[in-house]
């Protein structure tokens, strides 16, 4: 049964403009002005853990026991070189930017290290603080209005990671009225000793100028070990659109781990939802990710360009659609372009491994969504 929350929160809605001056794209004119319609605008953003934990998974998976505590070593050494709380920073400014209603996060981490009994560091890392400290020092009020753990992995005495996705609400433009969260029924487990996948999703109804959408935030599985789990993602996700059932006008976000085509991308445009980067720029290809890290594509963030190879990072819509026109707006990438780099401790780094997507959708009020 769905556990209902219920919140009565202050909102107005800033219209922003429609030049998005960093990567030059000029969107569709607001038609808000013509009235009848009104804008949201929503981000999706994996933070990136800051370390290659597939590496470490595939050494804990494999049969030689020799390799798991130098994969161990490698990311604890990365994870400093990604300086987590610069790169909050550098998304909190595009926040602040783009003000958007709602934010998608997947890879809201918690990393404790404690090997001080073998020589070795102690840190604790918990990325939601630094987060909320990096909006509210620039004045934004995002509120955490649901979480679902995907990871708890404790391979060795001494190591643990926490891995969430989530959903902020901006709190002054939004008011939140529903909160859900569920794991997924198809999952990988227990794959290693301590080491447990369970991947789920976040849902919000949130209302915008008297207008109640629904949100969701994902991060399905990814292939691991050369396996390929698209079918394992397709029923991660079929089983999020019957649980949202007919809720409208919606949005899924996330990192879905899968291109365009794939089996899980078809299960989404079967339950009525609509690309919206495929829709506002088809005829560019929007990548969002690397295939794993390269000499391109470093685990510790330093490469000076990106070198993204596949979209694997969306925002879908459905019932937000011009009646006439279709989705009528524009959506940008951040963190694909050098100037979106960020002074880190060791160098300058990029706020993820991934790039972020800002939406930003006129949405017709009256009956006759698309």
């Amino acid at each position: 049964m769905r556990t209902i929350t219920l919140a009565s929160l202050a909102a107005s809605l800033v219209l922003a403009a429609c030049t998005d001056a960093s990567t030059g794209v000029v969107g569709t004119p607001s038609l808000s002005e013509a009235g009848g319609t009104a804008q949201v605008r929503v981000m999706s953003q994996n933070l990136y853990v800051g370390a290659d934990v597939d590496a470490v998974i595939a050494a804990l998976m494999s049969p030689d026991p020799n390799d798991d505590m130098q994969e161990l070593s490698n990311a604890i050494q990365t994870l400093v070189k990604t300086d987590f709380p610069a790169r909050a920073g550098a998304i909190a400014d595009e926040i602040a930017l783009k003000r958007p209603h709602v934010v998608g996060v997947n890879e809201l981490s918690e990393i404790h290290i404690n090997l001080e009994a073998v020589g070795g560091p102690v840190l604790d890392l918990v990325f939601l603080p630094i987060l909320q400290a990096q909006l509210a020092a620039r004045g934004l009020h995002y509120e955490v209005a649901a979480t679902i753990k995907n990871i708890d992995a404790t391979p060795v005495p001494g190591i643990q990671l926490v891995d969430y996705d989530a959903i902020l609400v901006n709190t002054d433009l939004a008011s939140v009225d529903v909160t859900y969260a569920q794991n997924f029924t198809y999952n990988l487990g227990v794959i290693a000793p301590g080491v447990e996948l369970k991947r789920g999703f976040v849902e919000v109804g949130a209302t915008i100028e008297g207008t109640t959408y629904w949100f969701v935030a994902t991060h399905p599985e990814p292939d691991l070990g050369g396996y390929d789990l698209s079918g394992l993602r397709a029923a991660q996700i079929h089983e999020l659109t019957v649980v949202l059932g007919d809720s409208n006008p919606a949005f899924v976000m996330g990192d879905l781990n899968d291109r365009p085509g794939s089996p899980e991308y078809q299960v989404l445009q079967a339950a009525g939802f609509h690309d919206v980067w495929q829709e506002l720029r088809p005829d560019e290809p929007g990548y969002t990710a690397g295939n794993g890290f390269t000499a391109d594509n470093l685990a510790d963030l330093s490469n000076a360009s990106r070198a993204f190879t596949q979209r694997i990072d969306y925002v879908w819509a459905r019932g937000v659609g011009h009646p006439v026109g279709g989705l009528q707006g524009r959506i940008t990438l951040f963190g694909a372009v050098p100037a979106d780099r960020v002074q880190g401790a060791y160098g300058l780094i990029w706020p993820s491994d991934h790039a972020g997507i800002v939406a930003q959708l006129n949405t017709p009020v009256a009956a006759g969504l698309r």
